[in-house]
């Protein structure tokens, strides 16, 4: 296996579903060994950054909604499920559930991708209350809004990725 197979094979999930930041970075020269979380994560976010719009789209769109459809039908990417755990979201009641539908539903027809939050340090109220705020947002501080917890949540999988060895 070549060394950007091995990396991508690695690091090409910490943007959800979107292994070309991964492939990117590393076509482009931006990885360099040792790897060390905030350079790799530098790197990556310098591709996504340099993404077109509808690029980034993609990457927000490939996200699960909060608490939704596929966190019911057990569809999550383990790291999902398990950041989507770490934060209650799996312990929603069922009024909390039908908040979160309604909001996801709201925040899906006005912005075109799902709500997105790095939800480490997140309990689900202080979720709800970011969502409840971010939805009143326009589309292009919401857009930018997400591509920045978009770079958050890779940063902390970065990092859990090479505190695993």
């Amino acid at each position: 296996m070549s060394k950007r197979d091995e990396f991508v094979g690695r690091f090409g999930g910490v943007f959800e579903h979107s292994p070309w930041i991964a492939e990117r970075a590393f076509d482009n020269g931006r990885i360099a060994e040792p790897l060390a979380a905030e350079a790799v994560h530098q790197a990556l976010c310098t591709e996504f950054r340099a993404a077109s719009p509808d690029e980034r789209m993609g990457v927000l769109r490939a996200h699960p909604d909060l608490a939704g459809k596929l966190a019911i039908a057990g569809g999550l990417t383990e790291e999902s499920k398990s950041e989507q755990a770490g934060a209650g979201l799996d312990r929603l009641s069922a009024d909390e559930h039908a908040r979160f539908t309604e909001l996801n539903t709201r925040y899906m027809r006005d912005f075109g991708s799902p709500f997105i939050i790095a939800v480490k340090g997140h309990d689900k109220d202080s979720i709800l209350a970011a969502f409840e705020t971010r939805v009143e947002n326009d589309a292009e501080t919401e857009f930018a809004t997400a591509c920045a917890e978009v770079e958050k949540i890779a940063g902390f999988r970065i990092h859990a990725l090479l505190a695993e060895g």
